[in-house]
């Protein structure tokens, strides 16, 4: 069941399109230099899946209003920022095709767009009294942080467990779907329960999303030949974590060395590829990601039974069906 984005829009494209309007609006500043940038980044959008999330689910449980177009606005400025901010510390000149804002601005004034975003997002709740909204979601940045500050401390030694893996991709990674559906939930005035049931929904959304992610890296003739980016980068993925963990110490350190060493090889990507899939590390995070699939489905059947839900379920499948 793959159905394509712009399709799965199509109920919410009305409000997607308002939304659009009232995230550019609260962009807006008297700065030229940084109102130049502002229009950069609003041209750049993505598929808009986290604005999505936060739409679906408010309508899930009640009407989409003006507090729910407010909370998908600061999720975009808060995760905007943080955009903004992991390609100064990745040193990234690109970001979906386009170039970076350090790319063509620098890093000073990168820095400085990305603490301009993270203020207005602040600014646009406290001016509403959505301290709930607020709270949600610089929860989630908190998260994403220590998920990025934990990937960074544990890749200088490409030796990690599978629990050290969750916690890494549950908050740099989910955190955020996780609170694009309390928001919606919360948005519309939904209990604590129901709030806190989203955001698990999401969370296991986004824990599937990331696995996904993972497997673009090893590929099979459903998704495309495989990349090795991950590997190059030097990233731990959960294919390469179950197939450590199942190999000799001889292959282990001979793969670690692999990667540490002689990455930008594509003999050497070649190498790790054909040992992740000969040691079923492929297969295996493929079945972990239906079962977070599953358990996200699950919270779902719990919830109306709407079209809404129905839209939901579509993003649940796109995120494990999408081809990048």
């Amino acid at each position: 069941m793959s159905t394509s984005i712009d399709h799965i829009k199509i109920p919410i494209q009305k409000d997607l399109e308002v939304f659009e309007k009232t995230f550019s609006n609260s962009m807006k500043t008297s700065v030229p230099l940084l109102n130049t940038i502002m229009t950069y980044i609003v041209k750049r959008k993505g598929k808009q899946i986290r604005p999505m999330f936060v739409l679906f689910s408010a309508q899930l449980h009640g009407s989409i209003n003006d507090r729910t177009l407010r909370g998908a606005s600061l999720i975009e400025l808060l995760h905007t920022a943080s955009l903004v901010h992991d390609d100064v510390v990745d040193g990234s000149d690109m970001r979906r095709g386009f170039f970076s804002i350090n790319a063509l601005w620098k890093n000073k004034i990168a820095v400085l767009v990305g603490d301009f975003l993270l203020a207005k997002g602040l600014l646009l709740s406290i001016d509403n009294n959505d301290f709930d909204l607020l709270r949600i979601v610089s929860d989630s940045v908190k998260k994403m942080s220590e998920g990025e500050l934990l990937q960074l401390e544990k890749a200088r030694r490409l030796d990690i467990s599978e629990e050290i893996y969750y916690d890494i991709i549950t908050k740099k990674t989910a955190s955020l779907i996780a609170s694009c559906c309390a928001i919606g939930a919360a948005a519309v005035n939904c209990s604590e329960e129901t709030i806190e049931q989203m955001r698990l929904f999401g969370e296991y959304t986004g824990i599937a999303f990331q696995i996904k992610d993972d497997l673009f890296d090893y590929g099979d003739n459903k998704i495309g030949k495989p990349t090795g980016i991950d590997i190059k980068e030097k990233k731990m993925t959960l294919p390469l974590i179950y197939a450590l963990n199942n190999a000799s110490s001889k292959e282990k350190q001979h793969i670690i060395n692999l990667i540490k060493n002689k990455s930008e090889k594509k003999s050497s990507v070649h190498e790790v590829i054909q040992f992740v899939l000969s040691k079923g590390g492929f297969d295996y995070a493929q079945k972990q990601m239906l079962t977070y699939q599953q358990k996200a489905m699950e919270i779902l059947m719990t919830m109306p039974n709407n079209a809404s839900r129905t839209s939901l379920i579509e993003l649940l499948h796109f995120v494990i069906d999408r081809k990048q």
